[in-house]
């Protein structure tokens, strides 16, 4: 389970406070990357916290809630998918996480990321391979990141029913890509991603934008 030894290590040589960064959203064919950045009270982390993707929907919910009242501050950024298109994945991911920590309430001293590959932050940070399972503030951010990011495919599915997003939540299911085949790309999908392009070129729908 997450702890918070990697965040007191810090400390000791640091003011504070330290953040925790994480992101959820590189693998979709649909959709935002969302970050999020959390600086926790140490007095009142709430019991539970994990690796969002070790959680089920309604344990991730109970968690966010609780993070959102007890948490010093919390800050949530995303590139849109104009963004990935634009300047890939790998570097609209370290802009998400970068607006994350920007919108932070009150101003981290270091960031603890998730991952081995470091982004440019407005403060010095580390990172740490698999950090949800293992730092407590990395975990609260993967449960705000991925609360806040299954909540806005949701809406988007509400436009859009035709390519199941409210279960698959962009990723590439066979349910998703028979949708894509069929009706070809809304303007929410990531058009760099070679399952869309492929799958576009080879129907000659590249330009198809429709409200399934």
């Amino acid at each position: 389970m997450p702890h918070y030894i990697y965040e007191a290590r810090i400390l000791k040589r640091l003011p504070g406070p330290v953040a925790g960064v994480d992101e959820v959203g590189r693998g979709p064919l649909a959709g935002p990357v969302v970050a999020a950045a959390v600086i926790l009270d140490r007095t009142r982390i709430p019991k539970g916290l994990d690796d969002s993707k070790k959680l089920d929907a309604g344990r991730r919910e109970v968690l966010y809630a609780a993070i959102m009242e007890s948490a010093v501050a919390i800050g949530v950024g995303e590139a849109t998918v104009d963004e990935i298109d634009l300047i890939n994945i790998r570097q609209a991911t370290h802009m998400a996480m970068a607006r994350a920590v920007r919108a932070l309430k009150i101003e981290a001293a270091f960031a603890l990321v998730d991952g081995n590959d470091p982004p440019a932050l407005p403060c010095p940070c580390d990172t740490l391979i698999e950090g949800d399972a293992k730092s407590v503030s990395i975990a609260a951010a993967s449960i705000i990141a991925k609360v806040t990011r299954d909540r806005m495919m949701a809406a988007l599915h509400d436009d859009h029913p035709g390519y199941g997003w409210l279960s698959n939540k962009g990723y590439g299911t066979p349910e998703h890509l028979a949708a894509l085949t069929r009706h070809g790309a809304t303007p929410h999908h990531r058009r760099s991603f070679a399952p869309v392009h492929n799958i576009l070129c080879r129907g000659n729908l590249a330009d198809s934008t429709i409200t399934a």
